[in-house]
């Protein structure tokens, strides 16, 4: 009986593995042949912008519908119920900022990167070099939150247990391999296939995770009758929190009782974290960035809505995932495969296909639901480097260091070599990272585009008196303060789910700094704006329409 055990064990390992092999080698050849289709610096950087609105929606939605939302959100939610769905209000919300205030307008203005709107008034190199370095910070933090999920994912779907080997390796052995396999896979899509590769991988993702998703919803409420209540119900009785599962409290606003300060920090993260959700999307330079992939402004507004679509129902099987790891997989069972809960829809998968199908059964739903997860991944982090190459190298390389005068050829070759440094950073950091949630990582990146980009782009488009001085102040200021309070958080130091739990310098209470980071970079950039003489009322109406009507936005030849 052991052996027979053993056997279908294996047999589990080699579908699951066969199935993330086929999943990689076809992502892989649709590299390949976006290789060949790479020509210039436009089909590097925007694909040519020669994708319709529904291609650059399904991107868009493959985008924002990365590890966290399918591993970070459904495990939140499975520990936290509730509380946890908070993170799908807000990421579908923030589109509404994106859609009404930058898609059409940031299209119109641009060639490939946030930088170029920011500089078009001001003085070209210190805001080209800022918006470069911004759109670094902010991207890595994002790949740490992608790379984190891999690494959790990785050891389930080698089926290895606490105490357990395989190849070798232990758990936490394998977390660290599939960090350092994803982060490698990332850089070649994004070194070889540029944008286009990039953008048709993200098409075969969306569809593949919506499909995974749905399949998974649709099998957990089957077991439930299609009762959502039942399901809620266990859920609630499962997770130990009875009716209290069900409603807010358990992770954001905590009373705690005698300790009116902490209950008012509690409160204000909530706060927080949803002013870095809602401000944030817009703000996210791989976001930005696909709006330049489409032909004009009407088809990015399109896109926007043909995302908005995608993703709104992507949160909905979200919510059902959650609520369906909590009564079906249970909190204990979660907490001991991943302590931040980013392998509960995964657990979920096996534990479905066991109760219908048997354990074989299981392994082949976990082997779906894994290698969407890793397609998830793969296409999110590769949009990610493609936003920070380009930025290093349209913005640094070309307009900073070689002052405009670099080829295409120039630009497109430092952007590979980018591309990998990127790529390198993320693997290390995530490394010691895989302790913390990938939602709540994500949250992080937001609160740092909320802080650093959006006020300084928004202004720049909006508001005529603003120069230079105040692009650089609200983008640093927003910056540093964003990355400086995190450092001094319970994210880094003085907590068990730390960076560095050994260690306790924290002195600022919220774990989200949106709320204090944000107010800070418009401080900065109305302050420094003031104290500059610097005026162009003529280049900013110039800029007005332009991004009205995208007049001049695509006369600027490729080098």
């Amino acid at each position: 009986m052991i052996l027979a055990q053993e056997a279908v064990s294996e047999g589990s390992r080699f579908v699951t593995i066969a199935l993330f092999v086929l999943m990689v080698a076809a992502t892989l050849g649709i590299t390949v042949w976006a290789s060949r289709n790479t020509r210039s610096a436009t089909d590097f950087h925007s694909g040519g912008r020669s994708f319709s609105p529904m291609q650059n929606g399904l991107a868009i939605g493959s985008d924002y519908m990365s590890a966290a939302s399918f591993l970070g959100i459904a495990g939140t939610i499975a520990l936290f119920g509730y509380d946890g769905f908070l993170y799908s209000i807000g990421f579908l919300v923030a589109w509404l900022v994106a859609l009404l205030l930058v898609a059409e307008l940031l299209r119109n203005s641009g060639r490939y990167t946030m930088g170029d709107v920011l500089s078009y008034r001001m003085n070209q190199r210190p805001v080209r070099t800022a918006a470069a370095l911004s759109t670094v910070v902010v991207s890595i933090f994002y790949l740490l939150a992608q790379m984190v999920g891999a690494g959790a994912l990785i050891a389930l779907l080698l089926g290895i247990q606490p105490g357990e080997t395989f190849l070798g390796m232990d758990a936490d052995t394998a977390k660290i391999v599939g960090i350092v396999v994803i982060g490698l896979l990332m850089t070649i899509y994004v070194a070889f296939g540029g944008m286009k590769g990039t953008t048709w991988v993200q098409i075969v993702k969306a569809v593949i995770l919506l499909g995974g998703a749905a399949l998974l919803t649709l099998l957990t409420l089957a077991l439930y009758g299609f009762n959502f209540g039942a399901l809620m119900e266990d859920a609630a009785r499962a997770s130990g929190e009875g009716r209290a599962f069900l409603e807010p409290g358990l992770m954001y606003g905590v009373e705690v009782a005698g300790d009116p300060l902490q209950t008012l920090w509690n409160k204000l993260d909530l706060i927080s974290l949803g002013m870095a959700l809602v401000l944030g999307t817009a703000g996210l330079p791989h976001i930005l960035i696909r709006f330049y992939t489409v032909p004009d402004s009407q088809s990015a507004r399109k896109s926007v809505n043909w995302g908005i679509g995608l993703i709104g129902v992507f949160y909905l099987l979200t919510l059902v995932l959650g609520f369906g790891a909590a009564a079906l997989v249970g909190h204990e069972a979660i907490s001991n495969q991943d302590a931040a809960g980013n392998t509960a829809a995964p657990q979920l998968a096996q534990t479905v296909g066991q109760s219908l199908g048997g354990e074989m059964a299981g392994a082949v739903l976990l082997a779906v639901i894994a290698s969407a997860a890793f397609a998830a991944i793969l296409s999110t982090v590769a949009g990610l480097v493609i936003a920070s190459s380009s930025s290093l190298a349209h913005d640094f390389y070309n307009s900073v260091l070689r002052r405009g005068k670099a080829t295409g050829a120039q630009e497109v070759r430092f952007a590979k070599i980018a591309a990998f440094g990127v790529g390198i950073s993320a693997i290390v950091l995530a490394v010691f990272a895989q302790n913390l949630n990938v939602a709540f990582l994500v949250s992080l990146a937001f609160a740092m585009a909320a802080s650093a980009n959006l006020p300084t782009l928004l202004l720049s488009l909006f508001w005529k008196r603003f120069n230079t001085a105040g692009a650089l102040a609200g983008i640093y200021g927003g910056l540093i303060s964003a990355v400086g309070l995190v450092f001094f958080s319970p994210v880094v130091s003085g907590s068990e789910t730390a960076l560095f739990p050994e260690a306790d310098f924290a002195w600022f209470p919220l774990p989200n700094p949106a709320l204090v980071s944000v107010p800070i970079s418009l401080l900065c950039a109305v302050v420094g704006t003031y104290m500059s003489k610097e005026r162009d009322f003529e280049k900013f109406a110039m800029l007005q329409v332009r991004a009205l009507t995208g007049a001049g936005a695509e006369k600027a030849p490729d080098h």
